[in-house]
């Protein structure tokens, strides 16, 4: 992931945002799905691109996935993060408003980045990698409950002790300093139980974060953008309008 000053590191593909003609733009990290085995790609560019429509540089980043396990992932994502607020791409990005949006696993991944998980790096697990908001879409929150065992096996290995699935449970460790949070999930998720969402939404909401949730009544997993289910279609149109409220996108 390492990369000289100005150069994308080889993980990440950028896509500038377009539709603003000046002053410095928000930023959004993009994790695809695919149960920390794989990388779903329609969960990658063609998001970013839709980022980028809405004036925001979307930066998509392949993560290690396994054999790789954890802290890897995390570490690889948090570099991301710092690299894209520090600037070294060249491009006007406002370091106050970088944000990370994930997919399943790669919600989680987010979820992790999202309440200061640590990688037991002090050059990685400071402010700086940790996200001015968070959109998680279907994502895997539990390591503990209705778990989703190719996530957990993939990232945490065949046999984590209770311990090391309670760290990567994140709606176990949000506090009041997590970043607001967009959320959406279907009612039927058969590999991804909506009671992820449920669950980080309602931790989010006792530490007083805010918090946006939808759950559409039909939808298998890994829909990505949606496009052709209907209810879930209408994510992308609710989440630029929180985007659009939270003082995002154009």
């Amino acid at each position: 992931m390492t990369s000289a000053a100005g150069q994308t590191p080889r993980a990440l593909t950028v896509i500038p945002a377009v539709g603003r003609s000046t002053g410095a733009s928000p930023a959004v990290l993009v994790l695809p799905g695919g149960g920390y085995a794989k990388q779903a790609d329609h969960e990658a560019e063609p998001v970013a691109e839709w980022l980028a429509s809405l004036g925001i540089h979307a930066f998509v980043l392949r993560y290690p996935v396994a054999p790789h396990r954890h802290p890897a992932p995390l570490a690889t994502t948090k570099q991301a993060l710092i690299w894209i607020r520090d600037g070294n791409h060249g491009l006007n990005v406002d370091p106050a408003r970088v944000g990370v949006l994930g997919f399943s696993a790669g919600g989680h991944l987010a979820s992790t980045l999202s309440v200061g998980v640590l990688t037991g790096d002090p050059g990685l697990d400071i402010d700086a990698s940790v996200p001015d908001l968070s959109i998680l879409c279907y994502p895997v929150i539990s390591f503990v409950d209705s778990v989703h065992q190719g996530s957990v096996d993939n990232l945490a290995g065949v046999g984590a002790t209770p311990e090391v699935l309670r760290e990567l449970s994140t709606e176990l460790h949000v506090t009041p300093d997590a970043p607001p949070a967009f959320l959406w999930h279907t009612a039927d998720d058969e590999s991804v139980p909506v009671s992820h969402s449920l669950a980080y939404a309602g931790a989010l909401s006792r530490a007083g974060v805010s918090v946006e949730l939808h759950v559409f009544p039909n939808g298998v997993h890994g829909i990505g953008l949606a496009t052709g289910t209907p209810g879930a279609d209408q994510w992308t149109v609710l989440c630029a309008e929180w985007l659009h409220r939270m003082g995002w996108a154009v």
